[in-house]
């Protein structure tokens, strides 16, 4: 070896003190682009979040306009040109600013950095002044089970909150892997199992958007509109009763439509059908999942709200499995930070 190649004592271990100090120093704005709101978050390296901003300026009021609104939003923040911009949710649908496709779900969620689609052009205006913006894909699954039958599902936007549970899970000192059950409830609530760091199965239930739809409009809403709220004992019981309705197997429909028969016939007050309704579709979807899960599912992970965690725990709990709650804002912004900490940092296009 010659002197030119030889390197001083702690050289290398100097260089990775300075791409963490470097890491460190960059910023990263995430945006959790829905259908109807928008969350941005900037963090650092570690995913500490430096400044947030949540608006009503989702796929719906965004569109076509995606790079005015997104230039609206960068001015509000003062986000420096710099800063690289990760996107996900619908605002990577077909409907979205640009479709981004879907990953195959034997992808590892550690990967994701490596598959994003770059927006360049912001729109006929160019209002970003040349600044790209990364779109993260979902996923889809194609599973054949053992009677030949394929099981087709997709998710785009919970991948990254998958992503975070992933990281917090893994790095949080319990020697946890992360491989398990994760629930997600929302409008369109998801049920994963990971192992490996990979998605294994992915089951969605309408559980949300039922229950408002039920609310808005048909036989049910003028009772559920009426009844009180979910925050008082008689509530939690009618929840409660929900729950063991949703157990017998009762078709959906049938149990449904045995709502109104419980009130008309003087069986269950009105004051309580919210809740009652509440309980017989979280816990038909709870019921639902556990039996595709087909054995014990352990400690199952929710990333949700308070309140909804609330909510699923309790009917869990009815039905003897147990439910630890992940903040959704804090899984974000962990995943946010592997983004920061993975992606290529010269990946914005030369400024004019």
């Amino acid at each position: 070896m010659t002197d030119m190649d030889s390197k001083p004592a702690g050289a290398d271990e100097q260089a990775r003190a300075q791409e963490r100090s470097n890491v460190g120093k960059r910023r990263l704005l995430g945006i959790d682009w829905g259908t109807s709101n928008r969350r941005a978050y900037l963090v650092d390296g570690g995913g500490a979040c430096l400044a947030s901003r949540a608006d009503d300026q989702g796929l719906l009021a965004a569109r076509p306009h995606f790079g005015a609104s997104l230039a609206a939003l960068l001015a509000a923040m003062d986000i420096a040109p710099g800063v690289p911009v990760v996107a996900s949710g619908m605002v990577g649908s077909a409907q979205g600013w640009r479709q981004t496709p879907y990953l195959d779900i034997g992808v590892p969620l550690l990967e994701l950095p490596a598959h994003l689609t770059r927006v360049d052009e912001a729109d006929e205006n160019d209002d970003l002044g040349g600044r790209s913006v990364l779109l993260v894909p979902g996923y889809s699954q194609h599973e054949r089970g053992a009677d030949g039958h394929v099981r087709i599902d997709v998710m785009r936007g919970e991948e990254m909150q998958l992503l975070g549970a992933l990281m917090l899970r893994t790095h949080g000192g319990d020697g946890s892997n992360g491989d398990g059950w994760y629930v997600l409830p929302g409008t369109h609530s998801k049920w994963v199992r990971l192992e490996g760091g990979a998605i294994r199965h992915i089951a969605t239930f309408m559980t949300g958007e039922l229950f408002a739809t039920l609310g808005k409009q048909g036989t049910l809403a003028p009772l559920m509109e009426g009844a009180a709220g979910e925050e008082s004992p008689e509530s939690d019981a009618a929840f409660d009763a929900g729950v063991d309705e949703a157990r017998r197997r009762a078709p959906l429909s049938n149990a449904l439509f045995g709502v109104r028969a419980r009130v008309v016939t003087g069986a269950m007050p009105a004051a309580h059908t919210r809740a009652f309704v509440s309980g017989l579709l979280i816990g038909a979807e709870l019921v639902a999942a556990l039996d595709l899960a087909g054995h014990d599912p352990g400690t199952v992970t929710s990333v949700c709200t308070p309140a909804l965690h609330r909510h699923y725990a309790r009917a869990a709990g009815r039905l003897g499995v147990t439910l630890q709650a992940l903040d959704p804002d804090r899984v974000y912004r962990a995943a946010l930070g592997f983004f920061l900490r993975h992606i290529d940092p010269t990946y914005q296009r030369s400024q004019p």
